[in-house]
């Protein structure tokens, strides 16, 4: 929640989860396919596992920064109101 103490220069990290999960795909996509042509069935295994953990990553992320500003305040969306204090 934002209560408007956050710096103005604050961004959301969804671009640079993005990139990572780009270079996450890369990098298991490589793995899977030189770990099944090097006979290693049970690491391959593994790193397809790790492959689709970053697919569904990568979704979410793309899903989110196609959200909008809910997931991306900018400069122009003032902060959400503080929450009320109960006596």
């Amino acid at each position: 929640m934002r209560t408007g103490s956050e710096p103005t220069t604050a961004r959301s990290p969804l671009r640079m989860r993005f990139w990572l999960s780009v270079w996450g795909e890369v990098w298991t996509i490589g793995g899977t396919v030189a770990l099944v042509l090097a006979g290693r069935p049970g690491w391959a295994a593994v790193c397809a596992a790790l492959w689709l953990i970053v697919t569904v990553d990568l979704i979410v992320v793309v899903r989110h920064i196609r959200q909008g500003p809910h997931w991306q305040p900018g400069r122009d969306v003032p902060p959400y109101r503080p929450p009320e204090e109960r006596p």
